[in-house]
């Protein structure tokens, strides 16, 4: 293929599901929105005046950027993995792309890329309702975007491991229910990892979303529980490893070819 019929495939790809997100914007957008507004009238309104400070800052602060990665990962791996379920078994279209010239390194990026937008888009709503419960502390833009950028491409990856794999709707709903849930809410959302005794603060280190909020944490406030640069190490071996299961997964059409 030419870089313009390249092109053309990703294109093709990305709008179609690009257009079926903004169609659906009260499904897609609209519930982590909603869901938000609640955590922060809790822990801000109710909650956090009671709690204080944690590390120097209000804790509604201190949760905001846990609460933001929490409809980031859920937001982009669903995305992805509902986009792979419904080419399978409801439009059947995944056939024409895998009969297609198209490379399996095109068909990646071209569905992870839906899932990463959703992610990021998401993840600013769900900034921008913040600002009507708290002030924003800012240390560094870049470092902000660049986690919400890898954040959302690593669950886009596994959002579509789990889309090719998966039979029914319960195979896409039980990772997001009885996997991501627990480990984002162990992985320090609501406290910091150095304020628990010796063993549970280890333990909530073996959680690898708890380097994706220290990461994003340390963007807002300046502050990590462990070097911003083992968490976006801990990113970059996430990216590379599902990346590979996916491009083995397309290449022998494992899942994917009846």
């Amino acid at each position: 293929m030419t870089t313009y019929e390249k092109w053309v495939s990703y294109y093709t790809i990305i709008r179609k599901d690009v257009v079926r997100m903004l169609r659906l914007w009260t499904q897609t957008f609209l519930p982590s929105i909603i869901t938000s507004a609640l955590y922060f009238l809790i822990f801000g309104a109710f909650l956090g005046t009671r709690i204080g400070e944690i590390d120097g800052v209000s804790y509604i602060m201190f949760v905001v950027p846990g609460l933001v990665m929490l409809s980031v990962i859920m937001n982009s791996f669903m995305n992805t993995a509902f986009t792979m379920f419904s080419s399978k078994f409801f439009y059947h279209n995944i056939e024409e792309i895998l009969v297609s010239p198209t490379p399996s390194w095109i068909i990646i990026v071209g569905f992870i890329s839906g899932g990463v937008i959703r992610g990021v888009v998401t993840g600013i709503l769900v900034l921008l309702v913040a600002l009507f419960f708290t002030h924003l502390a800012i240390y560094s833009l870049a470092i902000i975007m660049l986690f919400l950028i890898l954040s959302s491409l690593v669950f886009a990856l596994a959002g579509l491991v789990n889309g090719v794999y998966a039979k029914s709707i319960d195979g896409i709903n039980i990772v997001p229910t009885f996997v991501l849930t627990p480990l984002v809410y162990l992985g320090g959302v609501f406290y910091s990892a150095n304020s628990l005794p010796g063993f549970w603060g280890a333990l909530t280190k073996f959680d690898p979303i708890f380097y994706i909020i220290n990461g994003f944490r340390y963007g807002f406030l300046g502050t990590a529980d462990i070097s911003i640069w083992i968490s976006i190490g801990v990113l970059g071996a996430f990216i590379a490893i599902l990346g590979g299961i996916n491009f083995y997964l397309l290449e022998t059409g494992f899942g994917l070819k009846q």
